[in-house]
């Protein structure tokens, strides 16, 4: 039902320029939903998050922790639409996907959250603090059911661009498999 509303949503442009809302894609009640900013041009092409490069590289980064989008992980983005040109989104356009984003956090029901990159931080948080700012703090999503860890990382396709955060990035990754409980 959560997907078919969001299928239907016209709260805001986004949907005039998509080709498919991208909902999310994994296991329930997962060890880790990973949540990133916003689909690009391959995730609005096949419907599904993290694909092409910036999704490989996740997969590896995730596979190193003993973790899958097969076995013990779901994956979302807080924008459901691909903004034209892969720009960010609006602060009007996360705030019309942000009641779909609480929502399937709450039905994912997940154990930890993995969130990539400063717009989906900030979508998530609520806040305007940059990445820097949040990454290394404890967090956590506030839940019907209590208190969700939350580790925020770089987003993949950044790392992409400057490997040389990979190794910040495997720290973060060290943490959330040790708050997780996963064993690699």
């Amino acid at each position: 039902a959560l997907g078919a509303a969001i299928r239907d949503c016209e709260g805001c442009g986004l949907c005039k320029s998509r080709h498919q809302v991208v909902v999310g894609e994994g296991v329930d009640s997962p060890a880790i939903m990973v949540i990133g900013e916003a689909p690009g041009e391959q995730e609005d092409r096949q419907g599904l998050p993290f694909v092409g490069r910036s999704g490989m590289l996740l997969d590896n980064m995730l596979a190193t922790i003993g973790a899958s989008r097969h076995t013990n992980v779901y994956v979302a983005n807080a924008i459901k639409c691909r903004p034209p040109g892969n720009r960010n989104p609006r602060p009007e356009e996360s705030a019309a996907c942000h009641p779909f984003l609480m929502r399937q956090i709450a039905l994912v029901n997940p154990r930890t959250i993995l969130v990539l990159g400063r717009v989906a931080a900030q979508a998530v948080l609520s806040t305007d603090s940059s990445l820097q700012a949040l990454r290394g703090r404890p967090l956590s999503f506030d839940a019907a059911g209590g208190q969700i860890p939350m580790v925020v990382s770089y987003h993949p396709a950044y790392l992409l661009r400057r490997p040389t955060e990979k190794a910040a990035a495997w720290e973060d990754l060290q943490r959330l498999r040790a708050i997780a409980a996963i064993e690699a």
